[in-house]
């Protein structure tokens, strides 16, 4: 959808796919989410950006910071799906980390959540919330087979793309804290251009721990890039969230 159509469809109420109209923000209302979060080759990682606005984080000399999540959406205006989201932590070139001091200053902004995403690819398995996040937001979904299984205090996500695997990353479920409301971005190309979306997550039954992720790498290409980001290796953290809820704003130029 272009720049020009998007504003129409505001205008009327909503943004219109399959038939059903989207209005904003979108709200995600519970959601249960494991996230794992790794060092990887900032060069690399640096070949993958779509565009020089935007440049990866680093926290050591040479390695950015990269994420792998998998969500289960049960109740979203964009319906009842999982997704999962490769995503590297990325600021706008000459953005400075808030203490000015360089690799610290970033780990400090990382543990505040003051650091942006930019999304590299966001498999989902239902057609509609595809189109509608493509649409919107120019998120990279595509539709693919995502499948979860809970066994012994775990969940395990297992990806395929083609017919062939990607990965399969498992993480530890459950946790009794909570997470307050804290406004968070990530960037998107949306007709070419970058922009940035504004959402707002809050969480509860949160469990979070140093490493404790298991991830196996397939066949399929895209399993062979995470092999050159430095894949599999032991990962910084991981965070489990039973409950999670978000609103989704219109995106904006960045």
């Amino acid at each position: 959808m272009s720049n020009g159509s998007a504003t129409h469809a505001q205008e009327h109420g909503g943004y219109v796919f399959q038939g059903r109209t989207v209005t904003m923000p979108v709200e995600v209302r519970d959601a249960a989410s494991g996230a794992v979060t790794y060092l990887v080759n900032a060069s690399v990682a640096r070949s993958l950006l779509p565009g020089p606005e935007l440049d990866v984080v680093e926290v050591l000399p040479g390695q950015a910071l990269f994420s792998i999540a998998m969500i289960d959406y049960r109740d979203n205006d964009l319906g009842d799906y999982n997704e999962v989201s490769l995503a590297f932590f990325v600021r706008k070139k000459g953005e400075r980390p808030a203490l000015g001091v360089p690799f610290l200053g970033s780990v400090v902004d990382f543990f505040r959540n003051s650091l942006a995403t930019w999304i590299w690819k966001l498999p989902v398995d239902q057609s509609f919330t595809c189109e509608a996040g493509c649409g919107i937001w120019g998120f990279p979904k595509t539709v693919e087979q995502i499948d979860f299984e809970d066994a012994g205090g775990r969940r395990t996500c297992r990806l395929v793309m083609d017919g062939r695997h990607v990965l399969t990353l498992s993480v530890p479920r459950g946790g009794t804290r909570t997470l307050p409301e804290a406004p968070m971005t990530t960037y998107s190309y949306l007709d070419g251009r970058l922009h940035r979306t504004a959402f707002t997550p809050k969480a509860s039954g949160v469990g979070f721990g140093l490493g404790g992720a298991d991830l196996i790498l397939g066949t399929h290409p895209l399993a062979d890039t995470l092999r050159a980001l430095g894949l599999p290796r032991t990962a910084l953290m991981h965070v489990w969230m039973e409950h999670q809820s978000a609103t989704f704003e219109v995106p904006a130029r960045a």
